[in-house]
C-alpha cells in the first residue's frame, strides 16, 4: 500500500498545480489538449481544466468542433501543462470518454451567461463569413432566453481524460532537467526516472 501511494502521480500534480495558480499571472489551468484522426493526423489547442474527477482531468467543449470529431473517431489524446514561471511542464497521455449528461449539465449552469449564449451560437469550427455572422447569432440567442434560464445546448459537453502515463519535467541547470514517468499498471503505476 505504501508503495502505491509514493508512486501515484496525482498528489505530486495535485501540488504543483497549486504553486501554478499562485504563481502563473493568466490561466494556470490552460492546457494543450492533442488529439488525432482516425488517419493519425494530429492537431492540438490549448483548453481549460475544469476539474480532477475519479483520477481523470476534465474539459468541456462543443461536441461539433474538430477536436470533438476527432475524439469521437480516436478516444485516445494528450494534454501538456506548461508553467513557465515555476519552469515546469505536465504531459498527460490517456483514453477519453464523454462525461454524463447530468455532469455536463451541471457545470454549464456555473459559466457565465454570455458564455452559456455563446455556446449556442457558435457553430465551433465552422466557415464563419464574418464577425458579423456571430455577432447576429447571439442577439438572436440573447432575445430568445431573454432573463430566463440557459439550458445546455445538445452539442455542447464534456470529456475526461483517463490518464495512463504522467511524466514530470523540471528545469534543472544546464539542461540537466528533471523527468520523472508514471504509467499506470491496472490499479497501481510503475515509475522511472528519464534522460532529459
Amino acid at each position: 500500500m505504501a508503495r502505491k501511494q509514493e508512486t501515484d502521480p496525482l498528489p505530486r500534480f495535485h501540488s504543483w498545480f497549486e504553486e501554478a495558480q499562485i504563481s502563473e499571472p493568466n490561466d494556470p489551468n490552460a492546457m494543450t489538449l492533442a488529439t488525432s484522426d482516425s488517419r493519425g493526423r494530429p492537431s492540438s489547442r490549448m483548453v481549460l481544466l475544469k476539474g480532477i474527477d475519479d483520477g481523470c482531468f476534465v474539459f468541456y467543449t462543443n461536441l461539433r468542433s474538430r477536436k470533438a470529431r476527432e475524439l469521437a473517431e480516436n478516444g485516445q489524446a494528450a494534454l501538456l501543462f506548461h508553467w513557465k514561471s515555476l519552469r515546469r511542464q505536465v504531459r498527460i497521455e490517456g483514453t477519453v470518454r464523454q462525461v454524463s449528461d447530468a455532469e455536463a449539465d451541471a457545470y454549464f449552469a456555473t459559466r457565465p451567461r454570455g458564455s452559456r449564449i455563446g455556446a449556442w451560437a457558435s457553430d465551433q469550427s465552422r466557415p464563419m463569413e464574418g464577425m458579423f455572422v456571430l455577432e447576429k447569432r447571439v442577439a438572436e440567442y440573447t432575445a430568445k432566453f431573454g432573463l430566463g434560464e440557459i439550458p445546455r445546448p445538445p452539442h455542447w459537453s464534456g470529456y475526461r481524460v483517463l490518464p495512463d502515463r504522467i511524466e514530470f519535467w523540471k528545469e534543472g541547470r544546464f539542461r540537466l532537467h528533471e523527468r520523472v514517468v508514471h504509467v499506470r499498471q491496472g490499479d497501481s503505476w510503475s515509475v522511472e526516472r528519464l534522460f532529459p
